[in-house]
């Protein structure tokens, strides 16, 4: 008698459901601190905006922030592909096309992070 694993179940993507609220949280927090450290201020310009991110405690919140907001976009993406596009040579192409472009999308950003 052969033994077959079945990848369905209440188990299957509870990592990746979490992963999901996580990241969402962390993307929110750090919006509800960068408004309110916006609105503190008594006018926005450039160098307001230079000098709030000239803190390493800005710098590592914003460095969160683009890799919750990367590794979120990845599992919901990811999903799209896994469940509207059938042919797996097809799939397996947007998988590395997304991944491509988030890498680089975040390595850009942290790129300019650093710049300030």
């Amino acid at each position: 008698m052969v033994n077959h694993r079945h990848l369905v179940g209440a188990h299957y993507g509870l990592r990746d459901w979490l992963a999901q609220r996580v990241t969402a949280l962390v993307m929110a927090a750090y919006l509800i601190i960068l408004l309110f450290a916006l609105l503190v201020q008594p006018s926005v310009n450039s160098e307001v905006w230079h000098a709030l991110f000239a803190g390493s405690l800005m710098r590592l919140l914003t460095f969160l922030f683009i890799v919750s907001l990367a590794w979120h976009a990845w599992v919901g993406i990811r999903d799209i592909w896994m469940d509207y596009v059938k042919p797996v040579g097809v799939r397996l192409t947007l998988h590395v096309l997304t991944l491509l472009v988030l890498v680089g999308c975040a390595g850009w950003a942290v790129q300019i992070l650093w710049r300030l």
